[in-house]
């Protein structure tokens, strides 16, 4: 059986490796290309995700595709409106038939000669191996393990005669209706279960080692309603995507320059939220400022709503060990439960746990530096999609796949059929920090030294920034010092007229 040979091999049919097909069949036509999904659905987080109360912390006119209208009325959306949205995109734009399930990509061997990954594939439950060959290997498998979410190992586990229960792998038949049920965790996962749990459940306690900002807000966007009644729909949604972003990046900048203030405004709203007799000081007033971490959106004040009603307590202290009844805390006390759901985290992956090898090496990318956030250094034809820890995540997946397009069209205009960032010595050793910066996530700080490092300035920066990176994506250079072009079959100079491999693949 011969090898498959597309043009762009994209890894994963999450929000980002739909939306890339559709840039590259809105950008470029013809270019073949194939989805190569590990699991049996597309969707990525919000198929993979089954847990009560499911929904984005992140409004869908910014959450949602640049060219695709989100016309739904609730902005902030539960997971299968979202997922329906992902394949409902796909269906528009013809995606479908380029998907390929139960594909897991394992690793991808650079030939040099040919200029092309041959990428090694496990397919089907059984796992029967087989090889495609790609140009461009475009990664967004997300950044996450999908296999296993994070636990700590809690002393006792083992004691514990009740369910144990990680919102990752959440069983489809748990009865928790009448239970008394305790999430451990502070984050947006946490967040979404407590107040859905909180509607069958006997009781449920919120237990965190520390307070995490809150933001309350309606899941209905009413300007964004008003325009969709009087303007055509895509004028409608890319007044308020404007608008969103706008807000989302004014108060980021405000909570980086007046901490304070903002950190101010947070609690008083906390604080009318749970009512003026609610001490929020050890549940709900964190020891950092604001956008050290990510702030956890609650629509409508539904956490706020439960534990007014008594039907959800919050408990701020650190666990010592499971017990056979439930949890005993560091203080002594105990905690009694039916049901625990470690609401603890993600195991976080770099592109995906693809290994890479270049000159039959394999490819440490701990090693390596970014290249505008999207490239690594020695790793040739190679593109991955990581959003924002600040915003939406797919304003900048959007980004990224456009500037893809971008730089496939200025290869095809020059021939050329390899592209690698290259590093001076001088600037790798300047190159020591991490990829992410100024965010103190535990999900983050655990496996920081997996990823690529940065530099201090451009293109050696994976900055956070909007309006920077719409800037540098769409508008920017393709060509500069950093980026080694090549085609190793031409010699010399190409001669006019000389048939892109490209062009010719397409």
């Amino acid at each position: 059986m011969s090898t498959e040979v597309f043009d762009v091999i994209i890894v994963g049919g999450g929000l980002s490796g739909i939306g890339s097909a559709c840039h590259l069949e809105r950008n470029c036509p013809g270019k073949t290309y194939t989805i190569l999904e590990g699991r049996e659905s597309v969707g990525g987080t919000w198929d993979l995700f089954r847990y009560p109360g499911i929904r984005s912390d992140s409004d869908m006119h910014t959450l949602g595709y640049s060219f695709k209208p989100w016309t739904q009325a609730k902005a902030i959306a539960d997971g299968p409106s979202i997922l329906e949205y992902i394949k409902e995109t796909a269906a528009e734009y013809g995606i479908e038939d380029h998907i390929r399930l139960q594909h897991r990509v394992e690793s991808a061997s650079w030939s040099e000669e040919d200029s092309v990954w041959e990428v090694k594939v496990r397919k089907g439950a059984a796992g029967e191996e087989v090889c495609m060959r790609g140009r461009f290997v475009l990664m967004c498998a997300g950044y996450y393990n999908y296999d296993e979410g994070f636990t700590p190992d809690f002393a006792g586990r083992d004691q514990f005669e009740g369910q144990i229960v990680h919102p990752q792998h959440w069983p489809e038949d748990l009865d928790y209706e009448g239970k008394r049920v305790v999430v451990i965790g502070s984050g947006a996962t946490a967040m979404t279960l407590v107040p859905s749990l909180a509607e069958k459940a006997g009781h449920v306690v919120m237990l965190q080692r520390s307070p995490t900002y809150v933001a309350s807000r309606p899941d209905v966007d009413a300007v964004a309603n008003f325009l969709r009644r009087v303007l055509p729909e895509r004028w409608a949604y890319a007044l308020t995507r404007w608008k969103n972003i706008t807000m989302q990046q004014w108060f980021y900048r405000q909570a980086r320059t007046s901490p304070e203030r903002a950190r101010d405004a947070l609690l008083k709203r906390a604080q009318d939220g749970l009512g003026e007799d609610y001490d929020i000081d050890p549940h709900f007033t964190p020891r950092y400022n604001p956008w050290d971490q990510r702030l956890c959106l609650i629509p409508n004040g539904d956490l706020f709503k439960a534990i007014r009603s008594k039907r959800v307590s919050v408990v701020t202290e650190a666990l010592e060990a499971f017990t056979r009844e439930g949890l005993r805390l560091k203080s002594g006390e105990t905690l009694e439960a039916d049901i625990i759901v470690t609401a603890t985290g993600l195991n976080l992956a770099v592109f995906g746990g693809v290994q890479f090898y270049v000159k039959g090496e394999r490819v440490d990318l701990s090693k390596s530096v970014s290249y505008k956030g999207i490239m690594c250094t020695g790793l040739p034809n190679v593109v991955g999609i990581f959003g924002y820890i600040n915003a939406s995540w797919t304003l900048r997946s959007d980004l990224i796949a456009e500037y893809f397009c971008r730089l496939i069209q200025h290869m095809d205009a020059r021939g050329d059929t390899s592209v690698v960032p290259s590093i001076s010595d001088e600037e790798r050793e300047r190159a020591s920090l991490p990829w992410i910066q100024d965010f103190s996530a535990g999900y983050i700080e655990r496996a920081i030294g997996i990823y690529p490092k940065q530099g201090e300035r451009e293109p050696w920066v994976n900055p956070q920034n909007f309006k920077r990176d719409r800037v540098m994506f769409l508008q920017g250079e393709l060509e500069d010092e950093a980026l080694t072009f090549g085609n190793p079959k031409a010699v010399g100079s190409r001669a006019d007229g000389e048939a892109s491999p490209l062009k010719a693949a397409g």
